[in-house]
């Protein structure tokens, strides 16, 4: 009887490890993560760079008399008046012109009065080139008044601001403002890995918030020939044409730049995820059942796609799902 009670409690207890290992083998088998994959690809992509930037006028000037305290005599132009390089656009008081020309017109008597006396002998050459350095002095310093008082457009363009009144006397403000709108520039930025592939002449299109549905066409003119680096940029100068004069100097657009072709490895974009209070980008490659941590170097994005740089090689699978639960090491059973 003895013997029959230990032989049922032995099987008991084997039959309470069998159903103590089940429970385990499912436990275990219940961590393990459904999450589906995709597949890493190699694919040629085309970069487009686009840059933000406002419009600016291509060359703009102040007319501005080279001393102050002087009174303005005419103003010739309004906001809005169409200006051509060296037009007259200001005069001022010509009080101190009159007087200086009144000077150079007397030292320019003498010399002509003593030019004769000196052929006839009546005088030395030395005499007479005095005479000729007093002339030539009093005339620059007429010349000189002349620019500071009729003053020209040093461009062609439209006048944009007009500070002063004939008759005000001018302090520090500028007179008036000329800009030219045909053609227009436009600032770029651009990261320095892209400074083999811009080129003088390269062409860009330029997109606008105003005018949504058109394309204007603009040409690399200048590259500055030294990075910044704090931003490890460069700066471009792009010239576009505006001969319909819609685009105005203020108005915000948008630089796209074909910087050419290149291979990529593309991933969807849901499988990039960031590192909370970091920069930190990474997925998750399912190699062998298992997750796999990866930090990654992200490029552009395209459509849903995200170029990696570094951190997945083309024909990997990233975990597209179940992110959240995914973790280092971590078995994955993966979901067709």
């Amino acid at each position: 009887m003895k013997r029959v009670l230990a032989i049922s409690v032995a099987a008991a207890v084997c039959v309470s490890c069998a159903g103590g290992n089940k429970q385990a083998g499912q436990a275990v088998e219940e961590q393990k993560v459904l999450a589906k994959t995709a597949v890493a690809e190699e694919r040629t992509i085309e970069q487009n760079e686009t840059y933000t930037s406002e419009i600016e006028p291509y060359r703009e000037n102040d007319i501005t008399p080279a001393a102050s305290g002087v009174h303005i005599d005419r103003i010739l132009v309004d906001v809005g008046s169409r200006v051509k390089k060296g037009d007259l656009l200001v005069t001022l008081d010509p009080t101190q012109y009159n007087q200086q020309a009144v000077q150079y017109q007397t030292v320019l008597d003498d010399y002509n009065r003593l030019a004769p006396v000196y052929e006839a002998g009546g005088i030395s050459a030395q005499q007479l080139q005095q005479a000729k350095a007093s002339v030539d002095v009093q005339k620059e310093v007429l010349d000189n008044l002349r620019k500071n008082i009729e003053m020209r457009s040093p461009i062609t363009g439209v006048v944009t601001a007009r500070n002063y009144e004939p008759g005000n006397l001018f302090a520090n403000t500028p007179i008036l403002h000329v800009m030219q709108i045909n053609p227009l520039k436009i600032i770029a930025n651009i990261q320095e890995q892209y400074y083999p592939q811009v080129k003088l002449g390269m062409p860009v299109e330029i997109r606008t918030d105003i005018f949504p549905d058109e394309v204007f066409a603009g040409k690399v003119s200048l590259i500055y020939p030294a990075l910044d680096a704090s931003t490890r940029t460069f700066t471009v100068e792009v010239t576009v044409p505006n001969g319909n004069e819609r685009l105005r100097p203020g108005m915000f657009a948008r630089s796209t730049f074909n910087m050419g072709d290149k291979t990529g490895v593309m991933v969807p974009d849901v499988a990039v995820q960031k590192q909370v209070g970091s920069s930190e980008r990474y997925v998750y490659v399912i190699k062998e059942g298992r997750a796999e941590r990866r930090s990654v170097k992200v490029g552009r994005q395209i459509g849903s796609e995200v170029d990696i740089l570094s951190g997945v090689e083309a024909g990997e699978a990233v975990a597209v799902t179940s992110l959240s639960r995914l973790d280092d090491g971590l078995e994955v059973d993966v979901v067709e």
